[in-house]
């Protein structure tokens, strides 16, 4: 397996993995696919990679600009993420996590922020932090990684097309 960078050829084939991805999951109401074609068409997918065997995308993440406390700057969301139904729990969603993490390293980014499940992120450094909120109010899925500098407080805010 390799994890590349999203190429134009794979938009449909994430589309199909993330629509598979999603469709049993409770929490999910089923717009992750449509939600990865607006950030692409809006340009804001600051990074997008596949995992890919044998030709094949088995996952997909997204990372996008967030803001905190109304100001831009170069924190990220994580998500969504995605693997193929028949390929998950086989460490491809963690392999694509921390590729994805490394790249915002790299590209010096101050951190990352996500709403996900409080069991399952902490192994990649996440932590709850009261100090951020979401939709106005604290969310104990709301978690964030600092990857340079100090922490901002405050209301974080995805781009428009998760809303």
């Amino acid at each position: 397996m390799i994890i590349r960078d999203e190429c134009p050829p794979d938009s449909a084939a994430i589309y199909n993995v993330t629509k598979a991805a999603f469709a049993t999951m409770p929490f999910s109401v089923g717009d992750e696919p449509e939600l990865i074609d607006k950030l692409r068409d809006a340009g804001a997918l600051t990074l997008s990679l596949v995992a890919e065997e044998a030709g094949e995308v088995l996952g997909h993440i997204a990372f996008s600009p967030v803001s905190i406390a109304g100001a831009d700057g170069d924190w990220y969301g994580l998500g969504p993420v995605s693997v193929r139904p028949d390929r998950q729990r086989q460490g491809i969603g963690g392999a694509l996590i921390r590729a994805g993490l490394a790249r915002l390293e790299v590209m010096d980014a101050a951190g990352c922020v996500l709403l996900g499940h409080r069991d399952y992120y902490p192994r990649f450094g996440f932590v709850h932090d009261s100090g951020l909120t979401f939709a106005g109010q604290a969310n104990p899925a709301l978690q964030q990684l600092t990857l340079r500098g100090s922490t901002p407080r405050g209301e974080v805010i995805y781009h428009p097309a998760f809303y």
